[in-house]
């Protein structure tokens, strides 16, 4: 597991980098393609092209083979929860935004750029924006990020990721202690 936190640039605003085992054009399609993007974010298309729709069907439970109960906080999410967002940049292996929680009330966007580095590596810049600044979303969505990219890289390298919660849980903590320090 990557232990580099992400960072607040500017308020409402998280960012990490994450260096992938490339290429860029199999990390675009673990972005993009339901069936990758479920193994480690969400299920759900990504319709390609400005304007497309995102759908993310979470399923924390099945983004690993790890016997991992949900904590009693998030038991509301036991049978996975639904949203979808619009696609607001493609530029293919490079870079895709899309709103995140549209049909919410609570709109923000994620943006993913990709950064050829030596050795077929790539850097993975995610930044999440328009998050307001309420310190328990901040924890939550750093926390939450943090996990589910952990397991992305995991997925990258052949591994196995350990269950979403136990990793999520005690994240929560430190991104706690970040938080009160902003």
């Amino acid at each position: 597991m990557n232990k580099q936190y992400g960072v607040f640039p500017e308020p409402g605003t998280i960012q990490f980098e994450r260096l992938l085992p490339g290429p860029a054009e199999r990390i675009w399609d673990y972005l993009t393609k339901s069936e990758l993007k479920a193994k480690w974010l969400s299920a759900g298309d990504v319709e390609s092209g400005v304007g497309g729709k995102v759908e993310f069907r979470f399923q924390h439970k099945n983004l690993s083979e790890t016997d991992d109960p949900i904590p009693e906080k998030y038991k509301a999410m036991e049978d996975g929860s639904y949203f979808e967002g619009r696609v607001t940049e493609w530029n293919p292996y490079t870079k895709l935004s899309y709103t995140w929680g549209e049909d919410t009330g609570e709109e923000s966007e994620v943006t993913y750029e990709l950064i050829p580095k030596k050795d077929d590596k790539i850097l993975l810049r995610l930044t999440h924006r328009r998050l307001g600044v309420d310190p328990t979303t901040l924890v939550s969505v750093g926390a939450g990020w943090h996990t589910h990219l952990g397991i992305l890289s995991d997925r990258l390298e052949g591994k196995e990721p350990k269950g979403f919660w136990s990793v999520h849980v005690p994240l929560e903590k430190e991104y706690s202690r970040i938080v009160d320090k902003l």
